[in-house]
């Protein structure tokens, strides 16, 4: 009889452990799909905030009757000496830097913002979607190829009806990458190489698969992973773990809305405690801007003692950064969790840190 109770008793246990191992399995995937929509959604959201800043930025540029008489009267010095002054004008006053050119109607460079170098290049074979513009008048903001992948907001310009050129503003992923990596999430934009023959520029980027990395400020840490998974099954899944690591895929469309390649996002498995309640954590990411983000996930990760749950390890990699006004705060708090190392063991934190900073050191 005693035996019979024990031997149902650690059943009993058995089927408990195993319900609750089964169940926290079954939540944990149903997290990783709910941030794999989010992460998609708030993806769309930011790529539609930079399209519009490119976008102010071309048409304010369309607008400005100096810039467009010299591309009437083809003056390229001109042209070149607004659209610079203009850049440097924006750049010392917002700290922005843009990137715009002036393209003429025989799709050759008029002038660019940041140089006077290619001026009368003709771009024509390397800008397919300016073929849009045989049947449409309106601007168009994009994700195309050209020599090089990016966002470009091309707005035509008229004068008195008469066709002239175009004004463009380009950027290149640099403020959705910097976004991604302030909540913990590495972005890796991907061109698919058959595009190679006409993104000449990017001949010499890492690739990964068949894709080439079109982002510049990417996190090396996550290519070794990277390199290994079955693309094949990740654009079909939509997600893979691999490494301690989940990797998310999102389709790239040009503005006609065919597939040229893949926006990767790569998120540690250890920052998913930062989104323990999809409905109430990962919402955030949908519509906040870049500056609230942050204070966002700064109240929430530290409500309870700014940098409590951060060993000393880790307080390392976080100096670099750490707000100013917050600089005293954790300097204290990090000062309180370093004196219970001896001088050995805070030189290796060091060594650690310079090593990995080097790859990584981007996730906040």
């Amino acid at each position: 009889m005693f035996k019979k109770i024990v031997y149902l008793f650690v059943t009993l246990i058995i089927t408990i452990l195993l319900s609750s191992y089964y169940y926290k399995n079954e939540v944990k995937e149903q997290k990783i799909y709910n941030i794999m929509d989010q992460m998609r959604l708030t993806l769309q959201n930011q790529l539609k905030e930079d399209k519009m800043e490119d976008l102010r930025v071309a048409l304010m540029l369309a607008k400005n009757q100096k810039l467009v008489d010299a591309l009437e009267n083809d003056d390229e010095d001109l042209g070149y000496k607004i659209i610079s002054d203009i850049a440097k004008s924006i750049e010392e006053n917002t700290g922005e830097k843009i990137r715009s050119q002036i393209i003429t109607k025989e799709l050759n460079i008029f002038a660019r913002s940041w140089d006077d170098i290619y001026a009368g290049m003709p771009i024509g074979d390397y800008r397919e979607d300016l073929k849009y513009f045989d049947t449409h008048k309106t601007p168009r903001t994009s994700i195309e190829v050209g020599r090089r992948l990016g966002i470009k907001a091309t707005v035509p310009v008229y004068k008195d009806g008469n066709f002239l050129g175009f004004v463009e503003s380009i950027s290149f992923f640099k403020k959705i990458t910097h976004f991604f990596q302030s909540i913990g999430v590495d972005l890796y934009v991907l061109l698919d190489v058959k595009y190679t023959d006409t993104a000449v520029l990017m001949m010499q980027n890492l690739s990964i698969g068949n894709y080439i990395i079109a982002n510049t400020t990417y996190n090396y840490a996550h290519l070794q992973t990277l390199y290994t998974i079955d693309f094949k099954r990740l654009k079909l899944s939509g997600v893979v773990s691999k490494d301690s690591k989940y990797i998310f895929y999102e389709n790239m469309r040009n503005g006609d809305g065919k597939i040229i390649g893949a926006f990767v996002f790569v998120l540690p498995e250890r920052y998913l405690e930062y989104f323990r309640n999809p409905e109430d954590d990962i919402s955030f990411l949908i519509n906040i801007t870049r500056s609230s983000l942050y204070d966002v996930e700064k109240q929430k990760r530290y409500k309870n003692g700014l940098y409590e749950g951060y060993d000393a390890s880790s307080l390392v990699y976080l100096q670099d950064v750490i707000d100013k006004e917050e600089r005293e705060i954790f300097l204290d708090e990090a000062y309180e969790k370093f004196d219970k190392y001896s001088k050995d063991e805070l030189i290796q934190m060091l060594l650690n840190r310079k090593i990995v900073k080097k790859i990584d050191g981007k996730i906040q």
